[in-house]
């Protein structure tokens, strides 16, 4: 009798250590919790001293932002933080709700497009460069070995979309009807010439080239697959007059930010000229500078 009150006594008394330690543990993530850093951009505080975050696609975006992080930024007061996205979907809702700063992806067509259907108020700021979209295959040598069956792929956002299928009646794989113009789709395609057009995410169009006889790859996507445009592209967008040039963009009334004016610059000098010439030879990225049109 008296080992059974003392083994229960010894269970009551460990219980209660057990809960004790619990509590305490949830004590302390709690407050830790609290304690933790806020995801809330600079801009949404107000403080204009604090690190300006970039929304990205890694490839040349990214790349040319950690240049200018690494090599310029600093002694231009500027504190920046890059953040990479492979997603074409994200850097304008982060952007539009304060998650980030700005972003630098995209060019005038896409933006108009993402505004308009998802309500967003991002604005382009300054015009960095252009990368000329490109037709790629594993299977085929020519474009003129397209035939009736083959298959080709085409990115599925509308003004990707437009602008592959008007690089594909350029070079004469499809015939788009009288009128259609950057933003068609494949509803204006008037002969296909019994080619079957894919639709994919843009981030998948590389990913998925054997999957496919040909490919229309945008150039960020063809550089990190390691497809160099002026060698491996069967047809390549003229960057002549270019209507596509990729720009820092903000959402709306951030645009006078110092560090948004300060990146701008930055992104325009003749330092990030001379890198884009420099580590893009093959023509994948051309500098294209100066104010984008709102």
């Amino acid at each position: 009798m008296n080992v059974n009150k003392k083994e229960a006594l010894f269970v009551r008394t460990l219980i209660k250590i057990t809960v004790a330690a619990t509590a305490a543990s949830a004590v302390a993530f709690g407050t830790a919790a609290c304690s933790a850093p806020s995801d809330t951009t600079a801009s949404a505080k107000g403080d204009k001293n604090a690190p300006l975050v970039v929304a990205a696609s890694p490839t040349p975006h990214g790349t040319i932002l950690d240049f200018v992080k690494n090599k310029l930024a600093a002694k231009a007061g500027l504190k920046l933080v890059v953040k990479p996205f492979n997603d074409y979907k994200i850097p304008d809702k982060v952007t539009d709700d304060g998650q980030v700063d700005a972003n630098f992806f995209q060019h005038k067509p896409f933006l108009d497009t993402f505004n308009k259907e998802n309500g967003t108020h991002i604005v382009p700021v300054q015009n960095v460069l252009i990368e000329p979209l490109g037709v790629y295959s594993h299977k085929i040598h020519k474009l003129s070995e397209l035939k009736s069956g083959s298959t080709v792929s085409v990115p599925n956002d509308p003004s990707n979309e437009g602008r592959a299928l008007k690089l594909l009646a350029d070079n004469g794989v499809i015939t788009l009807k009288p009128g259609a113009g950057s933003d068609a789709k494949l509803t204006d395609v008037k002969d296909d010439k019994g080619v079957k057009l894919t639709e994919l995410e843009a981030a998948q169009t590389a990913p998925r080239i054997d999957d496919v006889d040909a490919a229309v790859i945008n150039g960020n996507f063809a550089i990190g697959a390691h497809l160099k445009p002026s060698k491996d592209a069967l047809a390549l967008e003229s960057a002549k007059n270019n209507p596509y040039a990729n720009f820092l963009a903000v959402k709306k009334g951030h645009e006078n930010d110092p560090r948004i004016k300060k990146l701008a610059k930055l992104l325009n000098s003749p330092e990030v000229k001379k890198f884009i010439e420099d580590t893009y030879k093959d023509g994948s990225v051309i500098p294209a500078f100066g104010p984008a049109k709102s």
